[in-house]
């Protein structure tokens, strides 16, 4: 299978990558700015944004495109700049794949785009799935609203779109989890704000092999939530955090405090959503991890 990502640099990017290498496949990874070598003869780095003829000659015949690209939602305060940076390097680079599909004579079988549950908005009682048509009035409700859309004009080529909304994505190294881990590792974690907010989670095994899956399967299509079937509340997830660290799960962090430190980025950890992945439990996807206990255990304990 031969793959082109855009955004193959950053934390998903780089382990799907190296699964990708790993089972034979050939990956060639768009990127402004060509850092590296290639360490691997079935890895490639191409030059993008603005693409060269030189650069679409090279991405003839995907079998799949991928694109991850986008500035971090934890890259700092959501000032009104930093919202317009985060917006626009979703729909800029989204709209750069577009148009190199668009030029490409063998166009690939499929595009897999990143999106986010956070289209679904917050809330303490509703559970969302795929079928969910309503979406959130904030600002990442609104920036995912406009990601999708603009990847899903794909369809338009005849290609079959696929809207991979990750939740919060397990790793020991990169993401969230180890800005999570620090207050416990320091013997000072606890609930965060109420604790009864939703945290949806995924590791990045599943988020790897959901998206390899999704490729496979001709007949998925459209949204996918990728978050592990059983999502728990802050508390829970403080507790068996904790558990695994073997440290206390006690001192808690008001929510007041974090909004006047974070600002509006602090719905990331504030507030949540249950959802569900009702369209890979349909399709036959079988979780590596679904339990939060099992996914926190393998990364801390291996």
């Amino acid at each position: 299978m031969r793959v082109a990502i855009a955004g193959g640099t950053g934390f998903v990017g780089k382990t799907l990558t190296e699964q990708l290498l790993k089972d034979g496949h050939e990956v060639l990874i768009l990127t402004r700015r060509i850092k590296e070598a290639a360490n691997h003869e079935q890895l490639f780095f191409l030059q993008w944004l603005p693409e060269g003829e030189d650069t679409i000659k090279q991405l003839e015949n995907l079998d799949a495109f991928i694109n991850l690209a986008g500035e971090s939602l934890n890259s700092g305060r959501w000032t009104e700049k930093r919202k317009h940076i985060i917006l626009n390097s979703r729909l800029e680079t989204t709209s750069a794949v577009i148009s190199i599909i668009k030029q490409l004579k063998n166009k690939p079988r499929v595009l897999v785009n990143a999106s986010a549950i956070g289209i679904y908005g917050t809330s303490l009682t509703e559970t969302f799935t795929e079928e969910t048509n309503l979406t959130g009035s904030d600002f990442l409700a609104e920036t995912v609203r406009l990601w999708e859309t603009q990847a899903l004009t794909a369809e338009e080529l005849e290609i079959r779109t696929v809207l991979c909304r990750f939740g919060l994505i397990l790793d020991k190294q990169l993401g969230a989890l180890p800005k999570i881990a620090l207050p416990y590792k320091l013997f000072i974690g606890g609930n965060v704000g109420s604790g009864d907010q939703w945290v949806s989670w995924i590791s990045i095994e599943d988020v790897v092999q959901g998206i390899l899956f999704t490729i496979e399967n001709e007949g998925l299509n459209g949204p996918i939530n990728m978050t592990a079937p059983s999502p728990v509340r802050m508390k829970e997830f403080g507790q068996t955090l904790g558990t695994i660290l073997h440290r206390p799960h006690w001192i808690p962090v008001p929510g007041a405090a974090l909004r006047i430190i974070l600002g509006e980025m602090s719905i990331l950890v504030l507030e949540g959503q249950k959802v569900l992945p009702n369209v890979l439990l349909q399709a036959g996807y079988r979780f590596k991890y679904s339990d939060l206990y099992s996914a926190l255990k393998n990364i801390y304990q291996k």
